[in-house]
């Protein structure tokens, strides 16, 4: 089009008029290109150092918005018009766009302390005071998605996840404890309960994916209730949802060896003893 401008000779008004047009397009073109390299650059630095932070679409709009914004402004000073002013508009203005804007501000704000502050990541299995738990999928200007166990998502304006009680079951690290409640009859040799519990507890941690192998499983009793001795059995995962696996192998193999070695899981019982009965009847 521009080597046309020289063949076609038009008149000097519609000359300058296709030259301002070609020069803004071209600049357009240009930001476009750096703004789709720098988000490039910012996909590869976070690859290469597997820091999930900047994987968040709120860097990477940020980073579009504000190569936009100074592409507007090269275009704006090339065709002539005094960028100054309308800075200065902007400035002025900017006070009634933030009381317009407070809620939007106060997520986008709420969403880049959240992610400079590294309590919260992509990836992360979180639980909020209110329930909400799931794997944190990303962090927006706006909001947080939380995808649940069951695949639905859970959208979280981000200044509620910056101001609730979460819980993070992937800091400092992934692994955790899983803790199974167990209660055998009051007739059960203790020592032989410890003993086959925790030799079946050390065979799950070593077969059944996402145990830890080299964990030493621990048993503890804590209470005398109305029809069983209690204890707990303390695993260990390699992360929040191996937990579910781990738990129900452990179940079904303890419940199997109980049976085998005559160990009894007693049910919710009663016992009524009768006193001062009278002649001819027999004690229950």
């Amino acid at each position: 089009l521009y080597a046309a401008l020289s063949v076609l000779e038009p008149s000097r008004a519609w000359r300058r008029f296709a030259e301002d047009v070609l020069l803004a397009v071209a600049i357009f073109l240009g930001t476009l290109v750096v703004a789709r390299l720098a988000a490039g650059l910012v996909h590869f630095y976070t690859v290469r150092s597997r820091s999930p932070v900047f994987a968040t679409s709120i860097f990477t709009n940020v980073t579009r918005l504000t190569i936009f914004a100074i592409g507007l402004l090269i275009i704006l000073n090339a065709l002539g018009i005094p960028i100054t002013p309308i800075l200065t508009v902007l400035g002025v203005g900017g006070l009634a766009v933030a009381l317009a804007l407070q809620d939007t501000l106060s997520n986008l704000f709420a969403g880049i302390h959240i992610l400079i502050s590294g309590q919260v990541k992509p990836g992360d299995y979180v639980k909020l005071e209110t329930g909400e738990e799931g794997y944190v999928e990303d962090i927006t200007w706006r909001n947080t998605t939380v995808r649940t166990i069951p695949g639905n998502m859970v959208i979280i304006p981000n200044t509620k996840l910056a101001s609730a009680i979460v819980v993070n079951y992937y800091q400092p690290i992934r692994e955790m404890n899983v803790l199974v409640p167990v209660g055998v009859s009051y007739n059960s040799d203790l020592e032989e309960v410890e003993r086959v519990t925790l030799e079946v507890a050390r065979e799950v941690m070593r077969e059944v994916p996402g145990g830890v192998p080299d964990f030493e499983p621990v048993l503890y009793y804590h209470a005398f209730d109305d029809f069983s001795i209690n204890f707990t059995v303390y695993l260990r995962v390699k992360e929040y949802a191996d937990q579910y696996r781990v738990r129900h192998e452990f179940i079904k193999r303890l419940h199997r060896r109980y049976a085998q070695e005559g160990i009894e899981i007693p049910f919710p019982i009663r016992t009524i003893y009768l006193k001062g009965v009278q002649d001819g009847e027999q004690n229950l």
